[in-house]
């Protein structure tokens, strides 16, 4: 993992993390759910009652005043530090926690939504490794056209869903579709659904993949 807590006493550390769905140290599998700007982890735990699949620890960190980083996400980068490597760290901080109860990367998914979104794909696309699979809705990698993505290591055929508007308000189609190019680079196996004329939420569709994700992952043992 690229960021370390020794070095990084960020905004994000000390938030709560919140828990859902099985106890960590009986869960067959752990989904990480981020919340997006202005929203709270609590709100991405209410995706839980839909998702409706046992054998899952969810674990929803909270960001410290509802955003994790201040800027759009196609600004760029150095205008949403420190927030943003204080943020990565902690989606890497819960993982090392799952990792201390048994539950390890490859039974572990990452999910997003919106700003939730970006920091889970660019923490993914930083940490290339195989991961139980990773979803985001309506998000793309963070930092504005022309940035570097020189990102090292492999997904492994790491399942790997973005779902998002065609027209959403806040995530230009493109970045999307750049987004799911680059993850097929890293060795994702990629699915990307761009749905005509939606708003910037959630869909059934969505939860319905989500769920085959889940299925297939618990079915794996």
């Amino acid at each position: 993992m690229t960021y370390h807590s020794h070095m990084i006493h960020g905004p994000h550390q000390g938030q709560p993390v919140l828990h859902a769905g099985e106890s960590i140290d009986h869960a067959k599998a752990a989904m990480v759910m981020v919340h997006g700007r202005g929203a709270s982890a609590k709100d991405i735990l209410e995706l839980v009652s839909e998702l409706k699949e046992p054998g899952f620890a969810y674990l929803a960190p909270q960001a410290a005043g509802n955003a994790w980083y201040p800027n759009s996400f196609l600004a760029p980068i150095a205008s949403n530090e420190p927030a943003l490597a204080s943020a990565l760290l902690s989606i890497e901080n819960i993982l090392g926690q799952l990792g201390e109860a048994a539950i390890p990367i490859e039974r572990t998914i990452i999910l997003g939504f919106s700003q939730g979104a970006c920091l889970s794909l660019e923490f993914v696309a930083r940490n290339a490794r195989r991961y139980g699979g990773v979803v985001g809705l309506s998000g793309g990698f963070i930092g504005p056209d022309g940035t570097p993505r020189d990102y090292s290591g492999s997904l492994v055929g790491t399942p790997v869903f973005l779902g998002c508007s065609d027209k959403d308000a806040h995530v230009p189609k493109e970045r999307v579709e750049f987004t799911a190019g680059i993850m097929r680079k890293l060795g994702g196996d990629v699915t990307a659904k761009l749905y005509p004329n939606l708003a910037h939420t959630v869909n059934a569709d969505e939860i319905r993949f989500i769920r085959t994700m889940m299925v297939a992952l618990i079915n794996q043992q």
